[in-house]
């Protein structure tokens, strides 16, 4: 629907007034509000989910269906003018039917809602509001009011509006002795809560349950303390985390006399996800079940709904639609309808995923955390049969599980994965993919002390058909990745380090500060592998290093983490590393062989020579220069907006394979320096990148090829971007002037 051109605001002076009183009184604050308090029952009724139906009685239906596969009672419909005579009232009905407990949210049409200041609208909200009590009131579990109040662009209420709608909707729903829940505040700003609260307990009308929708996913994850709060430098000094923001919001209606909170609808968007991770629907599954972990652990919820069942960005159901098919109205503040047929749906892993929590928490109690806040997630919930530990790690870290546990608790535990099935004995990580553990319920389960994630060490935890297993052999510590056991058995014995030595210059692909060389796959014999190893370290990166994870380990973090970025790389094999070593030359990394065609530096090297294509000779194809500054501009862009600052950039670590239609495969190699954020790379980083591969490109190669780059960011080849590209320059020819490799050729010349 169109918005109007001038929409209302709820952030009038006495709601800010009112908030900012109560803020900075102290009331907004707990001791330690970012730790889950433990000792509290999980309702029995806690995970909820928000429905709709379609025109088509056989919608209503599957929708039951999905329901009852879910084993979620808890439903919240949407409800607003016409739908007494539309499919809805058909499906609201067909749902009191079936003994499903509804929270039934009445709306209003945004253009309706922007004129609750005018009687004539006014009667027409009280007409609606009775007629529904009418017909379903006695029927339901409770009626929320209030729909997205702090977003302007959705609702369309002004304050004095929004109040009238209130007060008319109140006086009927408390006459018909019907709960009330609302107002139905989004995302975290509390002054929104504490000032609509006061003003309806001044006009003694609060609800009986405080509602506000309890997004974070602009958060990049459940756990992490929000930036948008106090920005990146202060997110780890406030800590407003998902408990944190549960447990303050607890407070507030605790602090007005209300004994109920409610979160009516949240959800962590696929398409979001994906501007930094490309698995969507995996990491949409992980938000899920961490998600109403978190929210359970917090002990301030009595129901936390997601929302919509059946939606392709949000859904625990993918509708088969596309974003263009999406409505003008976000579905957190209607959800309307379901759209596409039921023949294109299809299960998001979500829906696994929250089918485990529902089936494995509500009801338990909630005993402690073991571990949070820092990395590695443990919970501790107790039911009348079972003990259960819910574990996770944050995004791309990994835990141990026998740094966690007694092998003997570890053996005598049931492993069940996200989404419900039992794992089997090869189970030995904590990822960013939950797991619990479960024990009868009288068995005594022992934690080890100085809980911590596996120390430097990443996993890309939905890496396709492919597991992670430790290594540690005769005072060798690594991780090799393989489809099983033994594959990961074979590619130790093949590539034991023990094994590894180092080739000649002469027999090698590559050797400098490391030893690169290939060898074949044990996998298979035909194919090649790519084993690199330091071998020279100068006094002063010997130094810095001891600081560090070795060189191996840092590239193993860099590859995997790429690939989880869904950024193309060498994929990795194994890494390994000597116990104890202080020569930090004692480690490998190992990775698939890249068949490249060329690198972007040959490419380059050739355009400033003046030449206007490049020739794939085993292609017999040639490319221009201005497409491949193209697909390559594009491609950077992704790995920027990623997230990834690569710090290495230059043309040779960029290699490139010519495929079919003349399109480019471009992949990284030399990943030990990789710095990853939660948000794409800040600019003077990719500035920084894109200065090192335009190095070997000449100044009018280089001002098309940043001018697209830059255009994907909406920026120009500004004259302080043209002096990082020089003073990179300066620094380069300085380097082989007087850098050590120039001193070197100095003295071989001077013997001569």
């Amino acid at each position: 629907m169109p918005y109007p051109k001038k929409q209302p605001n709820m952030l009038t002076w006495p709601i800010i007034r009112k908030g900012l009183t109560y803020i900075f009184s102290g009331k907004l604050r707990i001791r330690q509000a970012h730790i889950p308090p433990g000792n509290h029952t999980i309702p029995k009724d806690f995970i909820g989910v928000c429905v709709a139906s379609a025109n088509e009685p056989d919608m209503d239906d599957y929708v039951i269906a999905q329901l009852n596969a879910l084993g979620i009672a808890e439903v919240r419909l949407d409800f607003t003018y016409g739908d007494l005579e539309s499919f809805n009232a058909r499906f609201l009905t067909r749902l009191l039917n079936e003994k499903f407990n509804v929270t039934l949210h009445l709306i209003q049409p945004f253009a309706n809602a922007g004129n609750m200041e005018n009687t004539t609208e006014q009667a027409q909200w009280k007409v609606f509001v009775e007629a529904v009590l009418s017909r379903f009131g006695a029927q339901l579990k409770c009626i929320e009011i209030g729909s997205t109040i702090n977003r302007k662009r959705w609702a369309g209420y002004t304050v004095d509006g929004f109040l009238n709608a209130w007060d008319i909707a109140y006086t009927a729903i408390r006459r018909h002795g019907i709960v009330l829940a609302g107002p139905n505040v989004t995302d975290f700003e509390p002054i929104y809560n504490v000032g609509i609260l006061n003003i309806l307990r001044a006009k003694n009308q609060l609800p009986c349950i405080h509602t506000d929708n309890l997004f974070s996913e602009r958060v990049s994850e459940p756990e992490r303390f929000d930036h948008r709060i106090f920005k990146y430098r202060w997110a780890t000094v406030f800590k407003f985390n998902l408990v944190k923001k549960a447990r303050l919001l607890k407070k507030i209606t605790s602090d007005f006399g209300m004994q109920h909170f409610m979160s009516p609808v949240a959800f962590w968007a696929i398409y979001r996800i994906q501007r930094l991770l490309p698995d969507g629907e995996q990491k949409q599954a992980d938000y899920a079940a961490r998600y109403m972990l978190l929210n359970a652990a917090s002990g301030a919820l009595d129901q936390a709904f997601w929302g919509a069942l059946i939606c392709h960005r949000e859904g625990l159901i993918d509708d088969g639609l596309t974003d263009a098919q999406y409505p003008a109205l976000e579905r957190v503040t209607h959800y309307a309808n379901v759209d596409g047929t039921q023949q294109n749906f299809r299960h998001h892993a979500s829906f696994n995923a929250i089918k485990t929590v529902a089936k494995l928490i509500q009801g338990a109690h909630y005993r402690s955390a073991i571990a949070t806040a820092h990395g590695l997630e443990i919970h501790h919930f107790q039911t009348t049969d079972a003990q259960l530990h819910a574990l996770w790690t944050i995004n791309g870290k990994v835990a141990f599980l026998n740094e966690v546990y007694d092998v003997a608790d570890i053996e005598q535990a049931q492993i069940i994965h996200r989404d419900g099935h039992v794992m089997g004995g090869e189970t030995h990580l904590i990822t960013e993919s939950p797991i619990y553990l479960r024990w009868p319920v009288h068995h005594e389960v022992r934690v080890k002390q100085a809980l911590a994630l596996a120390k430097d060490l990443a996993i890309h935890a939905h890496i396709n058909n492919l597991t992670y297993y430790r290594f540690n052999q005769q005072g060798w510590l690594g991780m090799v990745l393989a489809k099983n056991i033994e594959e990961a058995s074979l590619l130790a014995t093949a590539l034991h380090p023990e094994k590894l030595i180092s080739p000649q210059k002469d027999n090698a692909l590559r050797h400098a500060r490391n030893a690169i060389w290939a060898l074949p796959d044990p996998r298979d014999p035909t194919q090649r592998v790519t084993v690199k190893q330091p071998v020279k370290m100068y006094p002063h990166k010997a130094f810095l290093d001891k600081f560090k994870p070795s060189k191996a380990k840092r590239s193993w973090n860099g590859a995997v983490e790429l690939l989880r970025r869904g950024i193309s790389t060498a994929h990795p094999v194994a890494f390994f590393e000597k116990e104890g070593d202080t020569s930090l030359k004692q480690n490998f990394y190992i990775c698939d062989y890249v068949k490249a065609d060329c690198s972007v530096g040959e490419m380059f090297v050739h355009f400033a020579q003046g030449n206007k294509d490049f020739y794939f000779s085993a292609h017999h194809v040639t490319i221009s220069a201005e497409d491949t500054y193209a697909q390559l501009a594009q491609y950077l862009h992704n790995m920027h907006k990623n997230g990834t600052f690569f710090r290495d950039l230059s043309g040779g670590n960029v290699l490139v394979q010519l495929r079919e239609n003349k399109k480019l495969h471009f992949s990284l190699i030399d990943t030990a320096r990789a710095c990853f954020f939660t948000h794409p790379a800040p600019l003077k980083c990719r500035i920084a990148d894109m200065s090192r591969i335009c190095n070997k490109l000449h100044w009018a190669g280089r001002e098309r090829f940043m001018g697209l780059y830059l255009t994907n960011i909406g920026r120009k080849l500004t004259a302080s971007i043209r002096l990082s590209l020089y003073l990179y320059d300066a620094k380069v020819g300085f380097k082989r002037r007087f850098g050590r490799k120039a001193i070197k050729k100095l003295i071989k010349n001077f013997k001569k």
